[in-house]
């Protein structure tokens, strides 16, 4: 079996190993590969891994030999599914990998905005200029808000693992939890409320969704829902950039109807110049890196590993289009 991954370096830019590869046959790993590449880097190819690479109706059309796409994300709307399945093809994702190190990153970007760890410190760096601190008549200096977590309330959309890791944290934090899922209440944990989205939006100090992109959740965050939202509530965003309506969120943020934003995901991405947000006040942008740590990458590639050797033996799991 031979297995092309189509773009290594996002996954793996060097401190993990697809050694593993060499158990199951030849292998390639390119870096990065164009739209234009894809096709005659795996016309040869029996297993194709992908991350962000598109794998369409076209492409699959063209290559013969192709049995099998591993996704290298827990998302696989990269793929043309009934084109796949068509084929025959076995398409595999990687399930609860990052649920850890992206509830982490939900409340790095929630403790950024109470707490302005970054404001302060970049304040009272070692520079030319004397530290604010330091010209200070009294013992703190302190320009900004300071929020404490405790009594606020957490609006959580999506209940899967990601969703839930976050509530367990928020009531570590001392937070009420309010929840959007279709689960009924007497199923969810000691501590969390069902609500709807309505409430959620109303009520929440912190609004974060952790939901799958589909037809329905694009754009739930639109300019209707944020103008529910308190003048002093923070949105985050770490599940999918179309999830949130982007020019509304900015728009939201430059009228002062919102406090702040963290974003860790664009509609587009690479954002284009003319991205809203980027411009936008208050709006704490980080670059698709929540799932990024080297723990949750080398879950990624452990599960990736497994996927591929069941896929090998006849008995595939993790599949996406049974």
């Amino acid at each position: 079996m031979k297995t092309v991954v189509l773009d290594a370096h996002s996954v793996n830019p060097g401190d993990l190993s697809w050694e593993w590869l060499e158990s199951l046959g030849a292998f390639v790993a390119y870096p990065r590969t164009s739209p234009e590449e894809v096709i005659p880097r795996c016309l040869d190819a029996d297993a194709v891994l992908t991350n962000k690479v598109i794998l369409g109706e076209k492409e699959i059309a063209a290559l013969p030999r192709l049995r099998y796409i591993g996704v290298l994300a827990t998302g696989y709307n990269v793929v043309d599914l009934a084109a796949a399945s068509a084929r025959g093809i076995v398409v595999t994702n990687i399930p609860a990998y990052s649920t850890d190190s992206v509830a982490q990153s939900v409340f790095a970007h929630i403790l950024h905005i109470t707490n302005s760890v970054g404001h302060y410190a970049t304040l009272n760096a070692q520079t030319s200029q004397p530290s604010r601190w330091a010209e200070s008549i009294d013992f703190c200096y302190y320009d900004t808000p300071l929020t404490e977590l405790a009594g606020k309330t957490m609006g959580i959309i999506g209940f899967g693992r990601t969703g839930s890791r976050v509530a367990a944290l928020a009531l570590a934090f001392g937070m009420r939890v309010l929840v959007y899922t279709s689960k009924p209440q007497e199923a969810l944990p000691e501590g969390i409320v069902k609500a709807s989205l309505e409430e959620i939006f109303s009520q929440s100090d912190i609004v974060s969704p952790h939901c799958p992109l589909t037809a329905d959740t694009h754009h739930l965050v639109n300019a209707s829902r944020l103008a529910l939202m308190k003048p002093t509530a923070i949105l985050i965003n770490t599940s999918r950039g179309p999830v949130v309506d982007e020019q509304a969120l900015a728009d939201a943020l430059r009228n002062g109807a919102l406090r702040a934003a963290g974003v860790d995901v664009l509609e587009h991405e690479p954002p284009s110049p003319d991205c809203p947000l980027l411009s936008a006040p208050n709006c704490f942008i980080t670059p698709h890196i929540a799932w990024a740590t080297k723990e949750a990458r080398t879950r990624l590639m452990q599960i990736c590993c497994q996927n591929l050797t069941a896929f090998a033996k006849g008995h595939p799991i993790n599949v996406v289009n049974h």
